[in-house]
Order: C-alpha cells, then sequence, then structure tokens
C-alpha cells in the first residue's frame, strides 16, 4: 500500500444500521436464467396473528448492500395492500437467507 492512499478504498462502502421497522416475512422470489431475483408474492402475520398476502409488487430499483457488515439486497418496492399504495422496503438477508419488509 503507498503513502498516497492507492488501494485503500477497495473495500464494500457500509451503509450502516437499517432504519425502520423490520417485519419478518416469507418471499416467494423468480429467478431469471440470469440470476437476477425478481420478488412477486409476500405474505406475513399482522398482531393478530392473521395472514396477509401482497402480491401486486412493482420493483423500483434492486441493490446490494452491507448493513453493519451483513450482506442485503434491498428492493424498493411500490405494493398494493388493503387497496393502497405503499412504498417498501424488502430486504434479503444473503447469510441466513432471512427476507425483511419495511413500510415506508
Amino acid at each position: 500500500m503507498s503513502g498516497f492512499g492507492i488501494g485503500i478504498n477497495t473495500q464494500d462502502k457500509d451503509a450502516g444500521v437499517i432504519k425502520g421497522e423490520q417485519m419478518e416475512v416469507a418471499c416467494d422470489c423468480w429467478f431469471t436464467q440470469t440470476g437476477r431475483t425478481i420478488p412477486k408474492l409476500i405474505r406475513f402475520h399482522d398482531g393478530q396473528e392473521v395472514i396477509h398476502t401482497i402480491d401486486r409488487i412493482k420493483v423500483n430499483t434492486c441493490e446490494e448492500k452491507n448493513h453493519t457488515g451483513i450482506a442485503t439486497m434491498e428492493y424498493d418496492c411500490t405494493v398494493i395492500f388493503k387497496e393502497t399504495e405503499h412504498l417498501v422496503k424488502l430486504i434479503f438477508f444473503k447469510q441466513t437467507c432471512r427476507w425483511a419488509l419495511i413500510f415506508k
């Protein structure tokens, strides 16, 4: 490593702590032949243990991130839930293969 800092910024930038209340969800995902993932259906329990399904999902952006060293895929999405449009963040935790949803 040189004194001019060449090669010191080669690590992935850390995005810090995930903001917002995470809700554990199940996610049905389509995998394309090129390896791209497209979330198609989300299921989760509410406070009364009722199972809700969201199947109207539009992925606006998808980005790989690291949060305090934890590798994730983050999907900023627009969903229709209870006949209302919501902006959400759908997060896939790569190491644990776990999905979480954050309503914005």
